[in-house]
Formats: structure tokens, C-alpha cells, sequence
């Protein structure tokens, strides 16, 4: 895909699945129907969706294109931690998730994932300034940037603090709980 705009629809395309990322995640933990291993559970068939999704597609698409099998260390190295980091960044959902959970939080997805969308467009933000400085120094960072952070910030507590609860059960779901213990 190509054009001025391919960008923003690959940017929203990541917004829409990984919005959906920790809803669904909670949701697999959840359906794993085991309470102390659940999430172990979850987190290992994410391994295997990256397996799927990221090893096997882009040696497919590495082969179509006759792409050249040299791979430099730096590369590999940095790519390598990305990837670890991107791992134990899913596990922290999972654990996250798991623990609001338990604490009886109906919500967690909506109140776990704010925090981690709200935060970490600011962690990115401070990194990148300090890999690599503004020209002028960071005298030279305009405000409405620092507001942009400040209001990123901002957000994810307002979503948290104020998001609507969940409704309460009906009858039938209340029923299908008592009766084994177990959300369908």
C-alpha cells in the first residue's frame, strides 16, 4: 500500500486490533475455565498467534520477494528485544488483568488498557526525546507538545476514574453462574 495516507491507515489498523488485543485476552484467560493457571494458559496460545503471525508470514513474504537471508547483528539484537519487550509487555496485561479481576473489578480490560494506552504514547514520547534530542535542545520543544503528554496522561486517569461500570447480570447469567461457578 502506498499514498500520503497508507501510514495513518496502518496506525489505525494497530489502534483497532490492539484495542481489541486486551478485551479478547481477558476473555481467552477467562475462558480457560482454570483460575490459578488461566492466564499461563492465554499467554501461550498469544505465543502461538505470534508464531503464526510473526514467524511464519514474514518468512513467507521474505521467500515471495527473493529477499537477501543476511540479517547483521545490530539489527537482529535490537529487533530481538523489541520483541522481548513486546512479550513481557502481553504478559503484564495478563497478569494485570488477572489481578483487577480478582479484585472483583468487572472492568478490567477498560481500566487496564487506558492505562496502558495513555502511558505508553508517553513513555515513547520522553525515550525518542532522549535517543534523540530536538533540534535547538529541549528549550526547543514547543508547549502544545508537553500539553499533548500532559493531556495523554490526563485521559488515561479520566477514562479510568469515570468509566461506566458494567450492568448488572441478568437473571438467566445469574443463574448459569450459580448453577457452576463459571461465566459463559
Amino acid at each position: 500500500m502506498t499514498g500520503s495516507y497508507a501510514w495513518l491507515i496502518f496506525a489505525l489498523g494497530t489502534v483497532v486490533t490492539w484495542g481489541l488485543y486486551g478485551i479478547f485476552l481477558h476473555m481467552g484467560q477467562v475462558g480457560m475455565n482454570d483460575p490459578q493457571n488461566g492466564r499461563y494458559k492465554a499467554f501461550l496460545f498469544v505465543g502461538v498467534a505470534y508464531f503464526l503471525t510473526a514467524v511464519l508470514a514474514p518468512l513467507g513474504i521474505l521467500f515471495a520477494r527473493g529477499a537477501s537471508w543476511d540479517f547483521p547483528g545490530k539489527g537482529m539484537w535490537l529487533s530481538l528485544v523489541a520483541g522481548i519487550l513486546g512479550a513481557v509487555g502481553a504478559f503484564f496485561v495478563l497478569l494485570s488483568l488477572g489481578a483487577l479481576f480478582a479484585q472483583g473489578n468487572k472492568s478490567a480490560p477498560a481500566v487496564v488498557m487506558s492505562i496502558i494506552f495513555a502511558g505508553a504514547p508517553v513513555v515513547n514520547s520522553i525515550v525518542s526525546l532522549l535517543l534523540h534530542p530536538p533540534a535547538g535542545g529541549f528549550s526547543a520543544i514547543r508547549w502544545p507538545f508537553v500539553l499533548g503528554i500532559l493531556m495523554a496522561a490526563t485521559g488515561g486517569y479520566l477514562v479510568v476514574k469515570f468509566k461506566p461500570n458494567p450492568a448488572p447480570p441478568t437473571a438467566k447469567q445469574a443463574a448459569v453462574v450459580a448453577s457452576d461457578g463459571k461465566q459463559s
